[in-house]
């Protein structure tokens, strides 16, 4: 599994043609459900997934643990440290976690995210957890990998209404106020009652489903029946109207369109005569000759013409 995933994350021609003749093996995993996590800032995100993905582990599910870290603007680099604050779920056999780095790609995941998703259905992992870097308001590709968004929130940090505005609010499918313990349950329970009343404002899902918020402490184990629950309830509401397949229809091709347009940037930014036009056309930019609009817009057009 490792070196799969690491044929995946290289960009070396020789690992790229082998990692695609690996996935040309894969057949479609329709039972699986991939579940994405993602959450503000010290929501507990990874508390949660271990305390969820032992609960599962326990009741006799394969859980695989797809750990998304944000790297650093400067270096490049990310920690990686979720096998680390994953101890216990680490050492479960029957799961699986791969922490990545997500570089510079944009919407909480990383490059090789679904490459990794279908590797781990093939692999005999029926859930797949999907932790992402952070809320955000890029963070929303994960949307056409996962069938299922769950969002982690916290009570009395001064961000329920914030929470409220961000686009993130609009894809969530269940929203769990995290950490609510004896201390802070009172505060809990009323952001509870916030985020149940803002949901209102949003329009209904197609998919039929209405948006559960519940409460609970992944360090104490309670509220985690709720979520495992309404995600099982979700499944068979979208699988008996038959929306889960079409949305996976549709997941297909948005992701056919977004490695497109990501490829093709690839291609630029590799192609030596474009990057020489590019540096000219920067130059005059620079010396106040040449606008930006007409510049891209012309640059863009040299390569259409050529393509």
């Amino acid at each position: 599994m490792g070196q799969a995933l690491s044929l995946f994350e290289s960009n070396k021609d020789e690992d790229v043609r082998m990692s695609r003749a690996l996935i040309d093996c894969f057949s479609e995993n329709k039972t699986s459900k991939r579940i994405a996590i993602t959450g503000v800032p010290g929501a507990g995100k990874s508390t949660f997934i271990e305390a969820l993905g032992e609960k599962l582990c326990n009741e006799g599910h394969k859980v695989a643990v797809l750990a998304i870290d944000p790297s650093s603007q400067k270096t490049g680099g990310a920690i990686l440290g979720d096998k680390t604050r994953m101890e216990k779920l680490s050492r479960n056999p029957n799961a699986f976690i791969r922490p990545s780095s997500a570089g510079n790609v944009l919407g909480g995941i990383a490059k090789n995210t679904y490459q990794s998703i279908l590797l781990c259905e093939a692999a005999g992992f029926d859930i797949i957890l999907i932790e992402t870097v952070g809320v955000g308001q890029s963070e929303t590709i994960v949307q056409h990998m996962a069938d299922f968004f769950l969002l982690l929130m916290l009570a009395g940090a001064g961000d329920e209404l914030q929470g409220i505005k961000r686009g993130i609010m609009e894809l969530a499918d269940f929203v769990f106020i995290n950490k609510a313990e004896e201390h802070n349950l009172v505060k809990a329970k009323e952001a509870m009652r916030q985020y149940k009343q803002a949901l209102h404002l949003f329009q209904a899902k197609e998919s039929s489903w209405k948006v559960k918020v519940e409460i609970g402490s992944a360090l104490e184990n309670t509220g985690l029946d709720l979520v495992w629950n309404g995600i099982k309830h979700f499944y068979k509401i979208t699988s008996d109207n038959n929306y889960l397949s079409q949305y996976r229809q549709n997941q297909s091709i948005a992701l056919f369109e977004y490695f497109l347009q990501e490829h093709i940037l690839q291609d630029l930014e590799t192609n030596k005569s474009f990057q020489s036009k590019k540096a000219k056309s920067r130059k005059g930019i620079i010396s106040g000759n040449k606008n930006p609009f007409d510049e891209a817009k012309d640059l863009s057009q040299l390569w259409i013409k050529k393509t």
